[in-house]
């Protein structure tokens, strides 16, 4: 098979019914398959695929592995050239699979590339999650072409040249299953969020590219497992952010510098949380807290051979605002 085209399900046995008859109707015959992997949804999705759509493989896990685990654990049992990872909650364009395919195949300096992604409410706008193809700042906040913070931008062509970025979001992504399998998929730890972006970083370490092919459109509902709001997602994303930049800032710009952005994005953390403190959000500075907490926990130790960084030690900048956090 060249391409498997992989939804990792978690209770959303809605947008399995909305959807997937169009994902499946799009790969009619091409050399694809449509794959549902199941993170022991208890809401009768794979009944529903069992008994709707009973051409369609499933992979059932024996409980929710996250978004990282289940796929890990999901794709080590397909055997395809290419994996796209894809969300339930995406609406296909006709003929979005080709232009990708054709892209990895022509371009195998690729390693990983994903179609423009626009809003399934908002058809003429970006979508926040992944818009035209996601870049980084100097201090490791990540950022898309067509968004700016919350706010997307209409969609008016300004992007529809394929291109280079830094990471393509996990709602929709093409990769090349050797390299899935030589870089050893998705960080277990990250559980979800920015794990995509992660892979995206170490795919090019290796030497690869990761770039946008818009002539593939996709529509994307968001927000279909957490919604925006989700303490537990404001913590996955600070912890995750961090785990991002350990596993890879050392060995793109050098251990000093690695260093001194996680100081400061410590200390930066600490300052919204400051905010979140102020504004009476005490489940958003509970989270703060955790995320810190489980990124020291989770690191991996600083040694030669893995480039980490150590970062032992926080700056005075940092214990002043945890004495304002303390005595406030």
């Amino acid at each position: 098979m060249k391409t498997a085209v992989v939804i990792l399900n978690w209770n959303t046995r809605q947008y399995l019914q909305q959807f997937l008859p169009g994902l499946v109707e799009s790969v009619r015959g091409m050399d694809a398959e449509v794959i549902v992997a199941d993170n022991a949804s208890e809401d009768g999705s794979l009944d529903l695929v069992r008994e709707l759509f009973p051409d369609v493989r499933r992979i059932s896990l024996d409980r929710n592995y996250g978004f990282t685990g289940g796929y890990n654990r999901a794709l080590a049992q397909v055997e395809a050239e290419y994996y796209v990872l894809i969300n339930s909650d995406i609406e296909v364009s006709q003929g979005w699979l080709g232009p990708l395919e054709q892209w990895m195949d022509s371009h195998p300096e690729c390693g990983a590339c994903g179609p423009k992604l626009l809003s399934y409410y908002q058809r003429d706008r970006f979508e926040y999650a992944g818009a035209a193809g996601g870049l980084m700042d100097r201090w490791g906040y990540t950022y898309c072409r067509g968004r700016i913070m919350g706010r997307t931008a209409q969609d008016k062509g300004q992007y529809d040249s394929p291109s280079s970025v830094m990471w393509v979001t996990g709602a929709c992504l093409m990769v090349r299953s050797s390299l899935w399998k030589e870089l050893g998929g998705l960080d277990d730890r990250f559980f979800a969020h920015m794990e995509e972006i992660d892979f995206c970083w170490r795919l090019q370490l290796k030497g690869f590219k990761v770039q946008v092919v818009p002539q593939s459109v996709v529509y994307h509902l968001g927000g279909g497992t957490l919604p925006q709001n989700s303490p537990w997602k404001l913590k996955l994303n600070y912890r995750n952010n961090l785990l991002m930049l350990d596993n890879n800032l050392a060995l793109s710009k050098g251990k000093a510098r690695a260093a001194a952005v996680i100081r400061w994005r410590l200390f930066l953390d600490r300052c919204s949380q400051f905010v979140y403190r102020l504004k009476g959000q005490k489940d958003y500075v509970k989270a703060v807290t955790e995320a810190h907490e489980e990124f020291r926990r989770l690191r991996k130790p600083a040694d030669g051979r893995s480039g980490r960084c150590r970062i032992d030690g926080l700056s005075g900048r940092i214990m002043f605002v945890e004495y304002l956090k303390k005595n406030i």
